[in-house]
């Protein structure tokens, strides 16, 4: 059982349509804003063919994503006026915020390396709440296809980043840094969520 409060609610059916629908709003601004910062560092790393092919990939998986997206809102009852009148919530927000903080500031090789190191977390988390959304709150296929999709990685993910690290020097210090911070502003999406319910 995960340690998440959110997705142990979820996961048992305990968290209410509400929280689900907070949750897709955030989604929302997160998956485009992360996208740009995957675009900014693809276009930082022309002396590195591998890490900017990477980021390219990780943006395209983003605009995927948020296809996927609008029918998990949806079938929370997000309308598209709620979505546009949406104010996000700070705690929410501060993962893509430090996100395209690194895109301006890190190394991107080191972003990589610090990226990747919470894609199983956040792949296990997707994967509980499809099950939960099939399960327990009776959702459409289409409409846990946005958690279906980050729940199984894409099979080059994983020698996209190798590749990406061993064509540059990673700062392990920094990476350290960055994934602590990431993993941090993580924890704190899904707690403010949960002090929702």
């Amino acid at each position: 059982m995960t340690t998440n409060p959110l997705v142990a609610r979820i996961a048992t059916g305990t968290a209410p349509l509400e929280t689900l629908a907070t949750l897709a709003l955030e989604q929302h601004r997160v998956i485009p804003a992360d996208r740009r910062a995957f675009l900014h560092l693809a276009q930082r790393t022309d002396a590195t063919p591998e890490a900017s092919e990477f980021f390219e990939f990780l943006a395209e998986g983003e605009t995927m994503a948020g296809e996927r997206l609008t029918a998990f809102a949806e079938a929370c009852g997000v309308d598209e006026v709620r979505l546009r009148t949406y104010q996000p919530l700070p705690g929410c927000q501060a993962y893509p915020a430090y996100v395209a903080w690194l895109a301006l500031n890190a190394e991107p090789t080191d972003v990589v390396a610090a990226l990747t190191s919470n894609f199983a977390e956040w792949g296990g988390y997707c994967a509980t709440i499809a099950a939960a959304l099939r399960e327990r709150y009776g959702f459409t296929e289409e409409a846990c296809g946005f958690f279906d999709f980050f729940a199984e990685p894409s099979p080059e993910l994983e020698p996209g980043a190798t590749a990406a690290m061993q064509a540059s020097k990673v700062n392990e210090g920094s990476v350290n840094t960055y994934s602590t911070l990431l993993r941090t502003y993580e924890a704190s999406f899904w707690s403010t969520l949960s002090d929702l319910t």
